[in-house]
């Protein structure tokens, strides 16, 4: 079966063949570094790390890119309130995200090889920047750099909005040096407190937009088989990549294949910091099994809304025992992973992980009933590669049922209390009380002296 995929600029599922038969390319639009990221922020990473695994096996070969967007207002932002340099801030939680979607087993071949960071490539963002000046597609105007949206005939294609209605249903800044109130920035004035980097149009700094577009050009080209993320960037984000990065490249097709999965709810509502109803990554891996959690992302199809819940990770906790107890009652059968056929043609169909799920679950249901030697061994043999196209089942079963048999490991006590005491110092008494709690609950007891916190075991 051909790989088909969903493609958004269509919007119809199209067969997919990349522009060089021996190397596929993809881009993954990664996190904003100001704080850890919630599960909905997750679910791209996983769900298109399926894909990538599916594309390196088809293919040999992948060039994958998830960027790091690290400067942006709001780490500004949350570096001006710590009084400390943007770097502390984007280090800092770029390595937590880093850990999160490893403990979400998005590592290997479910990872990106690339990871352009936006601060790495100011001089491509300028040399963009200046090429769509040249060509009448942007203008400067009081230290700014403006997208000209009107000079681009296309835009909205991606979302299907003509540029008049889109104006009015969305939140754009109306200033005097704007010639339209839908053009969108590419550089803007930086103060003496912000980052900045010196430009033609003064020391500033990129918009978040052509940061994207400036990467893609130098990491890929003028044009990549795949570019995907969350619903909710369709637009303005992806729209205004487009606009700029076909304009910047004489009206080239910027990315054929365009993916997006659906949101995550939670509470009835679309999880959003801005709505305050979000569960962080970093807390739910101290509180599950991080596989439960990837089954969970994984069980719904990419493309719809997926309705978060305890329930659900408790859900994805049953449906690994059943599995984790299958293999264990044929731990004695030797077996190596033969990813199935009926798997493979899933996947191919849109990434339709629910199926592939469902096939996980008729293979182990046959293994169970499985008399002959030579079944069990076909059965075990299947239902690990089955695992192992969606990057589960791959722990020793002995492993996965006594997890949390070992306690608590110092490392992990020791970040719960730095987390605690950046929480206090930004006042957000709520957090540092729920870590103190958590902590106690495990028998860590805490102690506030003045060289720093102590703890020990009770």
């Amino acid at each position: 079966m051909t790989l088909r995929l969903h493609n958004n600029l269509t919007r119809r599922v199209e067969p997919f063949a990349p522009l060089d038969p021996a190397c596929p390319t993809m881009y993954v639009c990664g996190p904003t570094v100001y704080n850890y990221v919630h599960i909905g922020n997750a679910r791209g990473p996983v769900v298109f790390g399926v894909l990538a695994a599916l594309l390196r096996r088809r293919y040999g070969n992948l060039r994958y890119a998830r960027n790091i967007t690290d400067v942006d207002d709001k780490i500004n932002a949350a570096a001006q309130e710590l009084g400390v340099a943007i770097a502390a801030i984007t280090d800092r939680y770029a390595e937590a995200y880093r850990a999160d979607m490893a403990g979400l087993g998005v590592t290997g071949e479910f990872s990106p090889d690339l990871e352009p960071a936006a601060t790495a490539h100011i001089p491509q963002i300028i040399a963009m920047i200046e090429r769509l000046i040249a060509s009448g597609h942007a203008y400067a105007a009081e230290g700014h750099a403006l997208f000209a949206v009107e000079t681009f005939k296309d835009y909205g294609k991606l979302s299907r909005r003509d540029p008049e209605e889109m104006l009015a249903g969305a939140r754009v800044e109306v200033a005097p040096y704007k010639r339209n109130p839908g053009d969108f920035v590419l550089w803007k004035p930086s103060t003496g407190d912000l980052p900045g980097w010196d430009s033609p149009w003064g020391r500033g700094r990129p918009g978040w937009h052509i940061e994207c577009s400036a990467m893609i050009s130098a990491h890929f080209g003028e044009t990549i088989d795949i570019h995907a993320g969350g619903v909710d960037l369709q637009f303005p984000h992806h729209e205004n990549e487009i606009a700029q990065s076909e304009c910047a490249h004489g009206g080239k097709t910027f990315a054929r294949f365009w993916l997006h999965n659906g949101m995550l709810n939670f509470g009835g509502a679309k999880m959003a910091k801005s709505v305050g109803n979000i569960q962080r990554v970093h807390d739910l891996l101290q509180q599950h099994p991080p596989e439960a959690l990837r089954l969970a992302l994984l069980s719904a199809h990419y493309r719809q809304p997926l309705d978060w819940s305890d329930a659900l990770v408790e859900q994805s906790v049953r449906t690994l025992e059943r599995l984790y107890g299958t293999l264990r009652d044929l731990a004695d059968v030797p077996a190596e992973a033969v990813i199935p056929q009926a798997v493979e043609d899933a996947l191919d169909d849109d990434l339709n992980t629910p199926q592939a799920l469902a096939e996980v679950a008729r293979i182990a249901g046959e293994a169970r009933k499985a008399s002959s030697d030579e079944d069990k061994r076909r059965l075990k043999s299947e239902l690990l590669g089955a695992g192992l196209a969606l990057g589960l089942l791959q722990q020793d079963p002995a492993d996965w049922f006594a997890r949390g048999a070992s306690g608590n490991d110092d490392a992990r006590i020791q970040a719960l209390i730095d987390e605690r005491a950046i929480a206090k110092k930004n006042r957000d008494f709520a957090r540092s009380d729920a870590i103190r709690d958590q902590l106690a609950s495990e028998g860590i007891l805490l102690e506030d002296t003045p060289q720093g916190v102590r703890w020990k075991r009770a």
